[in-house]
């Protein structure tokens, strides 16, 4: 094995020239680098992912891999790169966001074991409750199909509009039959969400708290109301490809991921924000 349990590629264009620089430079002071078989490469693209994948890999270590992380900076590469066989897995969505790129691209990913699930719900910089808003107010939500349907159904289950029964966890905005307070929902980009919660006309935001605190320093117990999830639908998986889903890494790195060490990282350092899903 390499010095180096966990190996950090800089960008996704140069995966396979990085690791192969990386397997073949680290040789002093101590042990030699294994075959090129022993790293298994994983896309992600938040920190609090990239730390989770850190301590898989000292899990992975003692069944002789090194994890070697690749960090993208949206949530279209790490699926591209995974379908195109660049890195063999990816932690960074969940099933129904990796089942969406499947239908849109034909492409054949699998998502094979849940991780964690994140305390997700609607911020507001202007009100402290429910009741103080005011009609006509304008509300942010996700404009993927996948968690635009998660965010409705927050506020459905706060009693801010009623859907369509039978629309459940595909539900869109063209599904809303009972709107009482007449908000105004507009759709942005995931990763943009946090900047709608500084603007002054945006009565309510919906995230993720890995977004909001790393770009607002809100957690959870921020947020006006939140989520009260009734299964693990949600949850963030480790995603492979139909084609290495039954081979030794990913086997070791399923292992890895779902280890007592990762379940205490999530506990003691995001216990707030995160809970296990497995």
């Amino acid at each position: 094995m390499s010095q180096k349990t966990v190996r950090r590629s800089a960008a996704p264009a140069a995966v396979l020239a990085a690791s192969a620089l990386a397997l073949t430079a680290c040789g002093d002071g101590g042990a030699e680098a294994g075959p090129e078989g022993d790293t298994i490469r994983v896309a992600t693209h938040l920190p609090t992912m990239y730390d989770l994948l850190a301590v898989a890999g000292e899990v992975a270590e003692e069944q002789g891999y090194e994890v070697d992380i690749v960090q993208v900076n949206d949530n279209v590469q790490y699926n591209r790169i995974l379908a195109d066989g660049e890195v063999d897995a990816n932690f960074a969505q969940h099933r129904p966001f990796m089942e969406a790129y499947n239908a849109e691209n034909d492409a054949d990913l699998e998502a094979i074991a849940p991780i964690y699930d994140a305390r997700v719900g609607f911020y507001s910089r202007d009100y402290d409750s429910v009741e103080e808003i005011p009609e006509g107010s304008r509300v942010a939500i996700p404009n993927d199909h996948s968690n635009e349907g998660r965010a409705l159904a927050v506020l459905e289950a706060e009693g801010l509009i009623t859907l369509d029964e039978e629309a459940g966890y595909e539900a869109s905005i063209s599904d809303i039959e009972e709107n009482p307070l007449d908000l105004e929902l507009f759709q942005i980009d995931l990763l943009n969400l946090s900047s709608a919660y500084e603007e002054d006309d945006v009565a309510l935001v919906f995230n993720y708290p890995n977004y909001m605190i790393d770009t607002t320093g809100l957690t959870p117990d921020d947020a006006l109301f939140l989520e009260e999830p009734e299964d693990l639908h949600f949850a963030i998986n480790l995603v492979v490809r139909a084609d290495n889903a039954d081979s030794e890494e990913i086997q070791v790195l399923e292992e890895a991921m779902t280890s007592e060490e990762v379940r205490e990282f999530l506990e003691e350092e995001h216990g707030e924000s995160l809970f296990a899903a497995f």
